[in-house]
């Protein structure tokens, strides 16, 4: 059940185009969500808190006051729960032969004659029957109790201290009591616990922070998908820049995943999920540095100077000598991701400015080179790592403007796919061969993950563990 309302709770629900994001939870993970449901429900009860219960016996001589308090559950059990799809509605949940052992207190009051004790109550097979309702209220997402039915099969209480003896003759008029107290809370506090869950979903963001930049939509596009095997959830899925809120020049894609009966969830995003980022921080002007010389290691052959450039734009050398040089690179266009089969294509658009720095520290734009270069790549999820590694495809190196005249590029975009290849993809691969931890969200993890790369998206198969439930296990 927490599992459940987890899944739900992290999305809310419009309408737009196409998804970047779906998820589908299968039957498998419905019924491990069942078996956490399981502890789940147990660690509630044990903290439940019951009401006073007050009333008056008539033992014909006067009535008898009594009150028991102090209810605590000690105990509880089941031999079943489960749920269930069902299609086109939401999800049903059943619980059957639950056994609670309650203790607490007992007070009697007749005339000025006071008496109390404790006592021990055992109510057993209870049976809960429940079916909630998934779909769309104003936008957003809504769950409701659409039906709830509860039968107890019985109650059997045992006092002591005091004249406990007295109250044997009454024990059917407390077990009675209790059993009715017990029924007509259940179904009412479910609705309850399902009210305050909708009231939430109503309140929830359309929208998470990501960074100081960037914000990812998570609103609905469709009512959630259920059928008798699964429940679909597509989501917008698109970033915006914070500072400068835009659609991107690109839409999204219609794309179907196939869930794996064999994992919990399945998890897919689109090209137009990663490639929103980029627009985004494109669109948020942070895909850009300066780098100055004393930002390259002073082992590295080649630094940011006139001297050295010097050797492939002779005029350099005669215009500002041996004079220190700083670069503005930028991406020029939006960096793009595609995926087919197994394989991520990357493509980077990019521009350098180059100028010199004068001794008070201006600068004299010198020229700009646009660099247009593609990659290629692969994914995998290792130890609950997202793991990858890259290989450059092909690198172009054009002179874009130029304030000191004509020069060729040949030596230079041969040095830069050198460097490129030497320094820049070896650390890049190490730092992916780490990989990233998968994310832990409200003590939920992913295990038994296994990432595909299809044409148009890539989809997670995973399973989900509870954090609290190993525990309790364990």
């Amino acid at each position: 059940m927490q599992l459940v309302i987890f899944f739900l709770m992290i999305l809310t629900h419009t309408y737009a185009d196409y998804p970047a994001l779906k998820a589908v939870l299968s039957e498998k993970g419905l019924r491990d969500v069942s078996q956490m449901m399981a502890v789940w429900i147990q660690n509630k009860l044990k903290s439940t808190e019951f009401p006073e219960v007050r009333g008056g016996v008539d033992i014909g001589i006067g009535t008898v006051n009594y009150v028991i308090s102090n209810m605590q559950v000690v105990q509880c059990s089941m031999s079943g729960q489960s749920m269930e799809f069902e299609q086109g509605t939401g999800v049903s949940v059943e619980v059957s032969q639950l056994s609670l052992a309650i203790t607490g207190s007992w007070a009697t009051q007749f005339g000025i004659i006071h008496d109390g004790g404790s006592f021990d109550l055992a109510v057993y097979n209870i049976n809960i029957n429940t079916l909630l309702g998934l779909g769309d209220e104003a936008g957003r997402l809504s769950i409701t109790t659409i039906s709830c039915s509860d039968d107890i099969g019985g109650v059997h209480i045992q006092f002591h201290g005091g004249a406990s003896f007295f109250f044997e003759p009454f024990v059917s008029t407390f077990q009675g009591k209790i059993s009715e107290m017990i029924h007509v809370r259940i179904c009412p506090a479910i609705q309850q616990a399902i009210s305050k869950l909708e009231m939430n979903l109503q309140k929830m963001p359309v929208s998470i922070p990501v960074d100081q930049y960037i914000y990812l939509s998570i609103l609905f596009t469709s009512s959630p998908a259920v059928t008798d095997r699964s429940i679909e959830l597509d989501i917008k899925g698109e970033f915006y820049s914070k500072s400068f809120p835009s659609e991107p020049p690109f839409s999204a894609s219609a794309f179907d995943i196939k869930y794996a009966e064999n994992y919990m969830l399945s998890l897919a995003a689109s090209e137009f999920f990663v490639n929103s980022a980029a627009y985004a921080y494109l669109s948020s002007e942070v895909l850009q540095i300066n780098i100055t010389d004393n930002m390259i290691p002073k082992s590295f052959p080649f630094h940011l100077n006139t001297s050295q450039f010097g050797v492939f734009i002779p005029q350099l050398r005669t215009l500002y000598p041996n004079m220190e040089m700083q670069v503005l690179l930028y991406a020029s266009k939006t960096p793009l991701f595609s995926f087919s089969s197994g394989v991520i294509d990357f493509q980077l658009p990019a521009a350098a400015k180059f100028s010199v720095v004068k001794p008070d520290g201006t600068l004299v734009p010198l020229f700009r080179l646009d660099v247009d270069s593609s990659f290629s790549g692969s994914a995998l999820i290792d130890n609950k790592h997202l793991t990858g590694v890259f290989k450059m495809k092909n690198l172009t190196l054009t002179v874009g403007s130029s304030e000191i005249g004509d020069f060729k590029t040949a030596m230079l975009e041969q040095m830069l796919v050198i460097a490129v290849n030497r320094f820049v993809l070896p650390k890049l691969n190490d730092y992916l061969k780490t990989g990233f931890l998968l994310p832990t969200l409200h003590n939920f993890s992913l295990i038994n993950s296994k990432l595909l790369i299809k044409n148009g998206f890539v989809v997670i198969f995973t399973d989900v563990e509870d954090s609290w439930t190993v525990s309790v296990k364990t």
